[in-house]
């Protein structure tokens, strides 16, 4: 399926099956080939991001603001050709989104704080400077005010 297809169906969806479908396809674009923790470290960014409301009020605002994760900057041409991928994708992002609906005391986090990651491979941005917070498969994660 096409991103530009998907991207569209999140305008038309109701929010919460909007919100899960950018989350999966951002944790698919980000960290497919990531192992789980790797893919949950990716939706709890997302999901920490749009509590602190700097980049948007809804996941789907948050994943698709300028620059800020391969959904705004991957071509909306790109086929997301991978099911089993994508569907695992899904599974992550319901299961961090579920988590992060339990109160603050309740939540498992698997990278506290976190509101930036780095792909290793990646150059290094101005901001991520430091040591990163985790490392887990092939990303950094970090804390950036």
């Amino acid at each position: 399926m096409k991103l530009s297809w998907l991207m569209w169906l999140t305008q038309v969806m109701p929010q919460p099956l909007a919100d899960q479908t950018c989350l999966a396809t951002t944790v698919y674009l980000e960290a497919r080939s990531e192992p789980a923790l790797g893919q949950m470290a990716v939706a709890e960014v997302a999901l920490r991001r749009r509590e602190q409301r700097r980049w948007g009020d809804t996941l789907c605002q948050v994943v698709k603001a300028r620059g800020q994760f391969a959904m705004s900057i991957t071509s909306k041409n790109y086929n997301l050709d991978n099911l089993e991928s994508w569907l695992h994708a899904w599974v992550v992002s319901g299961a961090a989104i579920n988590m992060w609906n339990l109160p603050d005391n309740l939540r498992m986090l698997v990278v506290p704080g976190a509101n930036h990651f780095l792909a290793s491979y990646a150059e290094t941005p101005s901001w991520a400077t430091g040591t990163p917070l985790a490392v887990i498969g092939e990303h950094r994660f970090f804390a950036v005010n």
